[in-house]
């Protein structure tokens, strides 16, 4: 049995990540956790994130936690949980800022559920937000980041640039959805001119212990947008990334490769780092 956060702000209850962890339940039995982290003040907002400075971003809370707002989404989550068979509980003892609360929750977790169109979306209309990426930065366990529709994961995209981290990821998913290794995997990678793959015979080594139906895609010309043709012909397809960052998988896309993914609001995106 696995123990899942599902992590909720103040005033947003995600019904896409409590679908997705339902949907978790019902092929194996799960300890699904709700952490209610505080609402924010947005009035002083800008006094916290302004300046320049950088590192995390820290969010001014509103006062009385336990508010109306909060209550509700425990009411709703307990109630939903019950109805479907799900082992819960429930966590909201967030006196101060809640990232760092949320990370410690993390250690002792073995995975995150996060709603991408949900999670603080008042911040602003980047996605995903400043919160989110120290979120994904700063977690001690993998994050599921799940759009409000979508389908669950009929087979899964391992994205792969030959780093630790990607491989790392790989083999975590592997681990915690050993049933949703048997679905259909494609291992994706960037090929630019003259480049071979990287360790090509042990990813696939490994790879396939794992993924009893593997396939390799090579993206070299326009392989940013070769990709997301692949992917909008894949709905029920899982987007498998190591560290939320610039590898060099993300460079060859100008950008970060999975921020591109989660905005399009139609995956879940596996993201894992040590």
């Amino acid at each position: 049995m696995k123990k899942i956060l599902l992590a909720f702000d103040g005033t947003h209850f995600s019904e896409g990540a409590f679908e997705f962890a339902k949907a978790l339940n019902e092929s194996n039995k799960i300890l699904l956790t709700g952490v209610f982290l505080p609402q924010v003040d947005y009035a002083n907002l800008w006094s916290y994130s302004g300046g320049g400075i950088s590192g995390p971003m820290f969010i001014p809370l509103v006062e009385g936690e336990d508010s109306e707002a909060v209550e509700k989404n425990i009411e709703k989550f307990e109630s939903l949980c019950e109805k479907n068979d799900i082992e819960f509980r429930v966590h909201k003892d967030f006196y101060d800022f809640a990232l760092p609360e949320l990370k410690k929750e993390t250690r002792f977790a073995d995975l995150l559920i996060v709603g991408i169109e949900s999670f603080y979306e008042n911040l602003g209309t980047e996605e995903p937000n400043d919160y989110l990426k120290d979120t994904l930065h700063g977690v001690e366990c993998p994050v599921i980041i799940v759009p409000e529709k979508f389908e669950f994961p009929k087979s899964n995209a391992l994205s792969y640039d030959g780093s630790e981290a990607s491989v790392y990821a790989i083999k975590q998913f592997a681990y915690l959805f050993p049933e949703l290794a048997n679905n259909p995997t494609v291992l994706v990678y960037v090929k630019e001119k003259g480049e071979e793959l990287p360790d090509e015979i042990n990813i696939e080594e490994l790879s396939a212990r794992h993924f009893s139906d593997l396939s390799l895609l090579r993206l070299q010309a326009n392989a940013k947008k070769y990709f997301s043709s692949w992917m909008l012909e894949n709905k029920g397809a899982i987007l498998v990334s190591g560290a939320f960052g610039r590898s060099a998988f993300s460079r060859t896309f100008k950008k970060s490769f999975v921020t591109e993914i989660i905005k399009d609001h139609r995956w879940p995106v596996f993201i894992s780092h040590k």
